[in-house]
């Protein structure tokens, strides 16, 4: 059974194509299900939209849904169509993002940590004339904010979850295990899976997120994986599954998960 949780569209404002494109795309590829997890609205924010190349707009939400909904009917005969949402995770205001979501019938929702100390993990610059300590204490404010992630009981997977190594990958290289298997221990315990990404493999550092260190601990504490290209083009839906799942075969796993009204859906490798 092959299945992609981690597709975006248009309306995220950095993404090509349509709902239905990615749909079309997932059968061309002989995928069995597609999961549409597009940026969510900056539901705290004063303005509807405030970011218009990063996330779609609060008064966008419930059409967004509605279309995936229709969509999963209408294609009901040739794929599983899984409604989904990547959620950014700001804790100081969990409680507004949990009460948007309750109103809808998701299959799951990706949580993810884009910011850190309000700078995107994105930025090229927010490591630079940092003392070695300050890359250390960097790195570990980002895996504190993934562990309250797989606490607060929003998300069924976290998303890319060593994705501040996207344009600087010797964030890998930065001494923070401890942080690391604390977040990995949490998402055991709250039986949330991570995501194997293959989007890293369109930024700086190549590959996948997360890195295969990552994934043996990840394994070690009993953590579920499931997988997500994160395309931002129809032509990415699906990318280097088959390597993914040989390459989770050789560090020990035997099995991956999707989920279908929030209930994991077990698959074996």
């Amino acid at each position: 059974m092959k299945f992609d949780l981690h597709t975006h569209h248009l309306r995220c404002g950095h993404a090509e194509g349509t709902i239905e494109d990615y749909i079309r795309s997932a059968i061309e590829a002989g995928f069995t299900a597609i999961g549409i997890s597009d940026h969510s609205p900056y539901f705290a924010h004063e303005l509807d939209r405030p970011q218009p190349r990063i996330a779609m707009a609060r008064s966008e939400f419930a059409g967004y849904v509605n279309e995936i909904l229709s969509l999963k009917e209408k294609y009901r005969d040739r794929i599983e169509v899984l409604l989904g949402v990547e959620s950014d995770f700001f804790p100081e205001h969990a409680h507004v993002y949990r009460t948007a979501y309750e109103a809808y019938p998701f299959d799951y929702i990706i949580g993810s940590v884009h910011q850190v100390g309000g700078v995107s993990i994105f930025n090229r610059n927010r490591w630079k004339g940092l003392s070695e300590a300050k890359h250390v204490e960097e790195k570990k404010s980002y895996y504190r904010l993934i562990e309250e992630s797989a606490r607060s009981g929003i998300f069924q997977v976290l998303g890319h979850i060593d994705a501040m190594k996207g344009y600087y990958p010797a964030f890998s290289d930065i001494a923070a295990h401890d942080a690391i298997d604390d977040a990995l221990k949490a998402i055991a315990d709250n039986r949330v899976a991570i995501e194997i990404n293959t989007s890293g493999s369109t930024k700086d550092c190549g590959g996948w997120y997360p890195a295969d260190a990552i994934l043996e601990r990840a394994l070690h504490f009993g953590v579920d994986v499931t997988f997500g290209s994160d395309a931002h083009h129809p032509g990415r839906v699906g990318e280097d599954w088959e390597l993914v799942r040989q390459r989770l075969k050789e560090i020990g796993f035997r099995h991956w998960v999707f989920y279908r009204q929030k209930r994991p859906v077990t698959v074996p490798l």
